[in-house]
């Protein structure tokens, strides 16, 4: 009902933005019309008519952009609430029962895993907004450090496997060509986040079963390319520029709902760009999957120390 709402009001103001341009015009060319001689109030009346339109067409994308983006921050409202309300909920629930009922060992032991798993989609959700945050300052060069992408890439399928509760063939690294260490100049915790966003987003929309391939390998002599490819609902041609937006979500289809907060993706490209790469994302249509890339400046190999950690 808030979204029709939403969409009629708009569709109010451009008609009325429209109308008001219509009528503009209108008297513009009529007085001109009937004031042919008068060639200086003519210009004058023009130039004061040029500005009234773009007044009027300004105003009228200005309150368009402000409603769409209300909208948008309301739904993101929505769905952290919900983020954070449903894992609070489900974790109390279990706390009274264990409080006011007997329970066996086994029953413990599953309450236990139930009430972890709840408590890391809280914490995630809770991380997944500070860094949208702290990704609100220009410049961040602070624990820049050389980081082998291979085993940190590694470590976000085994991490991404485990939280979604995965069999290991769901989500495989495919080998590195040639055998080479792939290595950037970054933030770990960062590049973390974005690899971890792009698979539990690839898990996300893969409801009929998760089949992801991940890939690294260099591309133009200078650059190392992640790249993460499912199976799942892909994207329509005019989604896939928006997906980067904040607070923008894919709307669910096949009566599919998917959770999340509108801001996983926009993290992405924004860690991308300020390690100096970028984030992009390509599909063959609906239905048919979507890969998702990440290009990254590779590092310098002279400028590594000989033997760099890896990151696990």
């Amino acid at each position: 009902m808030n979204i029709s709402r939403r969409r009629g009001t708009i569709a109010i103001f451009i008609t009325l933005g429209v109308f008001l341009t219509g009528v503009a015009v209108t008297l513009n060319i009529g007085w001109i019309i009937l004031n042919k001689r008068a060639v200086a109030l003519a210009v004058l009346g023009v130039i004061l008519f040029a500005l009234l339109i773009a007044g009027v067409v300004l105003n009228t994308i200005f309150l368009v952009r402000e409603i769409r983006r209300n909208e948008r921050q309301n739904s993101f409202l929505n769905a952290v609430t919900h983020e954070l309300k449903t894992p609070i909920a489900s974790i109390r629930l279990y706390l009274e029962t264990l409080q006011r009922r007997p329970t066996t060992e086994e029953q413990r032991q599953q309450f236990y895993n139930i009430m972890l798993s709840d408590s890391n989609r809280l914490l995630a959700t809770v991380e997944q907004v500070l860094k949208a945050g702290e990704l609100g300052q220009r410049e961040r060069q602070l624990n820049r450090v050389a980081i082998d992408l291979e085993p940190m890439v590694a470590d976000c399928i085994a991490i991404t496997l485990q939280r979604h509760h995965l069999p290991p063939e769901a989500i495989v690294l495919e080998p590195v060509p040639g055998a080479v260490r792939l290595h950037t100049i970054g933030i770990p915790e960062d590049l973390r986040t974005a690899v971890l966003n792009l698979l539990d987003n690839a898990v996300k929309y893969s409801p009929k079963g998760v089949h992801v391939r991940c890939s690294l390998a260099i591309t133009r002599y200078t650059w190392v390319t992640l790249r993460i490819t499912d199976t799942g609902l892909g994207l329509a041609p005019n989604q896939i520029k928006r997906i980067f937006d904040r607070f923008y979500r894919v709307p669910g289809r096949d009566m599919v709902k998917i959770k999340g907060t509108g801001l996983g993706l926009f993290l992405v490209r924004n860690i991308a760009r300020q390690h100096g790469g970028n984030a992009t994302a390509s599909s063959p249509g609906l239905g048919l999957g979507t890969t998702f890339t990440i290009t990254l400046p590779l590092a310098n190999p002279a400028s590594l120390p000989p033997a760099s950690p890896s990151l696990s």
